[in-house]
């Protein structure tokens, strides 16, 4: 395993890390709950010390199972990452749903559902705790504020923020010491890559999710899925539609030569491709058995040569994803109600 010196948390951290949207099983798939807990111990097994989770993911379920997965296992060894403020886990969902925006950045939220969390996980302290997404109808400083209590009281270490524009972040770090960002990051999505130079220039360092593009990245599916129209790798990314779906393909075969080339699988090129760049902290992969998770881990025993790499580079630009509409993240959001 890889690790990098995280610069604002001066900690060490995989470069892998275990993301779980998939495993709370909402609207991703079929799922399994012991699958579950053993592919996330194989990727600590295998060296990862970073878990990624949120309250959203399955209503708390992925949480519960994070929270299972590392019993018996040193938690001072092992980083936390969740995080508040979006979903229907939050306070202003509960009281008052009419209304609701999606989100909720308030002060009292927050402390919610850290508590909330801390109780799923069965933790005493969460390591990385994120503003999902940023609340435009909650001043910043109060979220801001939420934060720096939390970190006061030592329930949490770390300051994060997630889909955050950069005239947001700056915004933040009025209030706070933004430690990590988290953002979409692969080779079939490279929107946010100046915003994320950007964070790695100011000591700021990046999970990156959708590392694997949603699936697409491994090279297992070839042909447009037949999944629900709700499922989350229709309605969040845009990679299983067209004109996108052709370009992956087209990617892929790229990928088949070099794959067959150096015998490696897809997904550990598209992984090394991403993690070997400065400005990526960590790569959230999703695992659903102990197969992927091992396979995610053999990533970091070995590395893409410079030629490999510029090889892959070319095939991007031939390709041209980027020439069609990335799906941002800093959509509008609704506004309540007066």
């Amino acid at each position: 395993m890889r690790y990098k010196r995280f610069k604002n948390a001066d900690v060490d951290i995989s470069s892998l890390a275990v993301g779980t949207w998939a495993i709370g099983g909402a609207r991703y798939g079929e799922t399994d709950d012991e699958s579950s807990v053993k592919a996330i111990r194989a990727m600590l097994d295998g060296g990862v010390n970073i878990i990624d989770t949120a309250p959203g993911y399955g209503a708390g379920h992925s949480e519960k199972i994070v929270g299972q997965a590392i019993k018996g296992y040193n938690r001072s060894k092992i980083y936390i990452s969740t995080k508040f403020g979006t979903g229907n886990m939050t306070l202003a969902a509960q009281k008052d749903p009419e209304n609701y925006s999606g989100r909720d950045g308030t002060f009292e939220n927050c402390l919610y559902q850290c508590e909330a969390s801390l109780r799923r996980l069965d933790i005493d302290y969460i390591d990385f705790f994120f503003v999902h997404w940023p609340d435009a109808n909650t001043p910043m400083q109060e979220t801001m504020n939420a934060l720096n209590y939390l970190k006061k009281k030592g329930l949490i270490r770390y300051i994060g923020v997630s889909n955050f524009t950069k005239e947001q972040i700056v915004e933040a770090e009025q209030y706070a010491k933004i430690d990590v960002v988290q953002l979409p990051y692969s080779m079939v999505n490279e929107y946010e890559k100046n915003l994320m130079v950007w964070c790695h220039d100011r000591g700021i360092d990046t999970f990156t999710y959708g590392s694997l593009g949603s699936g697409i990245l491994t090279g297992s599916i070839r042909e447009l899925p037949d999944w629900p129209a709700n499922d989350i790798r229709y309605t969040f990314y845009d990679f299983y539609k067209e004109p996108k779906f052709s370009k992956c393909m087209e990617l892929l075969g790229s990928m088949d030569i070099l794959s067959e080339k150096i015998h490696k699988p897809l997904a550990q090129i598209a992984i090394n491709w991403s993690t070997q760049k400065d400005y990526v902290g960590t790569a959230l992969c999703g695992v659903r058995n102990t197969e992927e998770a091992k396979g995610n881990c053999e990533t970091f025993d070995w590395q893409l040569t410079e030629e490999e790499m510029k090889y892959l580079d070319d095939a991007l630009a031939k390709v041209d994803i980027e020439s069609h509409k990335q799906v941002s993240v800093h959509g509008n959001q609704k506004v309540k109600k007066n």
